[in-house]
């Protein structure tokens, strides 16, 4: 069945009036949702975030991984220019809040972020951008400017008729809590930072 929006409502935030857009018929089966900044909507070709949930970075500002700050990064030009986040809730890589803190202690005791996915049984990373797929065509955008460093997130994109025209590379968060955690992505996903950066 075809995603459609759901709901959509204007709510003051901190970032200024923020467009919040909800879908039906999602195939994640889980409340993701659009963010979108000065009816971004309505551009050819927007600037879009597709951002996967991390509670511990996102909302406590955890020093082990750079999303809370990817994300901010995004809420900080997008309320200043425009643009589009979507919010998909995969926590942890798609293994959900409780394993990702089981593999928090399996990187204390040795292990990378991806090692230690494994170690519970899960694929280094499970997450799917489908549903982010499905709610860009519920809002008829075809034709994207996308802000990741994740090569597998424009891949996904791509072979779902999503036309990625550019890619605009994030920050590089660095800090001595997460610079193991950043070196894996590097290494082992091809993530788009340099190395210099993260050595």
């Amino acid at each position: 069945m075809e995603s459609r929006i759901k709901q959509r409502v204007v709510i003051p935030t901190r970032y200024g009036d923020v467009e919040f857009c909800t879908f039906s018929n999602l195939s994640s089966n889980t409340e993701d949702f659009a963010l979108i900044f000065n009816h971004a909507d309505s551009e050819v070709c927007p600037k879009v975030r597709v951002h996967s949930e991390c509670i511990t970075g996102d909302l406590f500002a955890s020093k082990k991984c750079d999303c809370g700050d990817q994300l901010n990064e995004a809420l900080e030009l997008f309320s200043s220019t425009s643009g589009v986040i979507f919010y998909l809730r995969q926590e942890g890589r798609g293994i959900g809040l409780y394993n990702k803190i089981h593999a928090y202690q399996l990187q204390v005791e040795g292990m990378d972020t991806y090692e230690a996915n494994q170690a519970l049984n899960f694929d280094h990373d499970s997450r799917s951008y489908i549903a982010a797929v499905e709610m860009l065509n519920a809002l008829g955008m075809h034709k994207i400017k996308l802000y990741t460093n994740n090569p597998d997130k424009v891949n996904q994109l791509h072979n779902h008729n999503i036309n990625v025209v550019d890619i605009c590379k994030t920050g590089c968060y660095l800090k001595p809590e997460n610079i193991a955690y950043l070196q894996a992505k590097v290494v082992k996903t091809n993530h788009k930072l340099s190395i210099g950066e993260v050595i």
